[in-house]
């Protein structure tokens, strides 16, 4: 279950700060001079202002109205200040925009109810009109905080409870909305009876997506937000980091929040990404890849360090904002062989060793060119790499992409929606991303192979190929 997080007309929170609206209504501005109305509260909207008109519009339809300009300085750190209390109720936020994120809540004790508790607890010295709901994925729940503060949609009522609300909370381009309303289309429902092909041939892929949030389903993935931390004053002095030591200083102290988060959770990171956040106002990004899956501080600050130090900013170092990237299930890897030289009489003795036990040669997979699964590897005598090929720099490896472990085929319960697979496995799994079909037709004379084949992603994070051949379903293998 997902928790969406929503503070209505944000910028008016952070200008009001908890203060209850006066007799005067407040239109929120970007800036005074040539400024537009970024937000208003109900009087104004009542007397005909909208969000986008010009100060001069909005002030010629709500007469006496008070014009606030927004600090979007002071809204963003509110916001993430907000954000960074909520790791107190779960470690995964996804955080969307100012003032919209989503909170996983799987392994996190308690129900519905008792997650909302806490997160208002957490959020109560904010003094934020907060509007939660859940779901089932992104959509549902937001769909739920639109319905109503504390709204639960349960799986399976989403067409049910989702029929009547108005085509703003798909937040349409003002066209396609426009043509929709020419159509005689005001509400989800109506939208969710329309035909999924021909609306995507009109109205393009991203209108298509709503097209199926309409209908309950979201497939967009969940991408939880990195940490950060500002260099303060009181850190620094000056609030510069001038020194490569107190860099080094705050980047330890945000990655010991980043390893305790990825301990809590179970994962490992395969990437890293760092924003600087300099004085003279550039933002330099470091993308660092990790040598193997790790949520190990020390061998992290080390990989991070040693990009740094062949760094030269021309100006000090303000802040800094990290990102766990590529993250997967699983405790810490240990390796078999330790240290950077690869020993060959090690290698050939835990060989030898492994013969011994198994009783039969060591062997690995070698690709070839092949249609079908089972015929594109074929197992080789095991060698011992030479040395000049683990020597490779960092940068020229090729990136790391997932690896199709085979599986002794079986059959498997698959529900067909709109020609593709929709539901996978008993019980059911919801499928996120299905690409496909992959037709397989080998072999003209006796048993011939026919069949399509599909990659699907399931809501449990898992990866499977499965393939349908004839009327039945097999599952062939699933991606490490």
């Amino acid at each position: 279950m997902l928790v969406c997080l929503r503070v209505p007309q944000y910028p008016l929170a952070v200008v009001l700060d908890g203060a209850p609206p006066g007799n005067v209504p407040v239109l929120v501005a970007d800036r005074l001079e040539r400024g537009r109305v970024i937000a208003l509260d109900d009087r104004a909207y009542a007397d005909g202002s909208r969000v986008g008109q010009t100060i001069a519009q909005a002030a010629a339809a709500t007469s006496q109205a008070r014009v606030v300009v927004y600090d979007p300085a002071r809204g963003h750190a509110l916001w993430n200040e907000m954000l960074d209390a909520l790791d107190a109720v779960t470690p995964l936020i996804d955080d969307v925009r100012e003032g919209l994120a989503f909170l996983d809540m799987r392994g996190i004790a308690g129900d519905a109810p008792v997650w909302m508790a806490q997160i208002r607890e957490v959020s109560a010295r904010f003094s934020m009109p907060l509007c939660l709901g859940t779901g089932a994925n992104r959509f549902c729940s937001y769909a739920a905080a639109w319905i109503g503060d504390g709204t639960i949609l349960t799986r399976g009522e989403e067409a049910q409870r989702l029929h009547s609300l108005p085509l703003q909370v798909l937040e349409l381009d003002p066209d396609t909305q426009e043509r929709l309303h020419l159509l005689g289309i005001a509400t989800l429902g109506e939208l969710a009876k329309l035909p999924h092909g021909p609306f995507e041939r009109r109205f393009g892929r991203d209108a298509a997506r709503r097209h199926e949030w309409a209908r309950g389903i979201d497939r967009t993935p969940f991408v939880p937000r990195g940490h950060s931390v500002t260099i303060e004053a009181s850190m620094f002095g000056e609030g510069q980091a001038d020194d490569e030591a107190q860099v080094f200083f705050a980047l330890r102290m945000v990655l010991t929040r980043i390893c305790s988060d990825l301990g809590r959770c179970g994962k490992r990171a395969n990437a890293l990404q760092l924003r600087l956040e300099l004085d003279s106002g550039d933002r330099p990004v470091l993308d660092v890849l990790l040598v193997a899956p790790t949520s190990d501080e020390r061998s992290m600050f080390e990989v991070l360090r040693a990009k740094l130090e062949g760094l030269q900013f021309a100006a000090p170092v303000v802040g800094l904002h990290l990102r766990a990237l590529r993250l997967e299930e699983g405790g810490e890897e240990l390796a078999l062989f330790s240290g950077g030289d690869i020993d060959t009489q090690r290698i050939a003795v835990t060989l030898a060793r492994l013969e011994a036990v198994l009783g039969e040669p060591a062997l690995r997979a070698e690709l070839r060119d092949a249609h079908p699964l089972e015929e594109r590897y074929a197992y080789e005598p095991f060698t011992i790499p030479k040395r000049h090929a683990c020597e490779a720099p960092l940068a020229t490896l090729p990136a790391t992409v997932p690896q199709l472990r085979l599986l002794r085929v079986q059959e498997t319960d698959v529900r067909v929606l709109r020609g593709e697979p929709a539901f996978v496995g008993t019980p059911f799994q919801a499928v996120l991303e299905c690409a496909g079909p992959w037709r397989i037709e080998e072999g003209w004379f006796g048993a011939a192979v026919v069949r399509d084949e599909y990659d699907v992603l399931l809501e449990d994070g898992e990866m499977y190929r499965i393939y349908r051949q004839g009327a039945r379903w097999y599952v062939r293998g699933v991606y490490d």
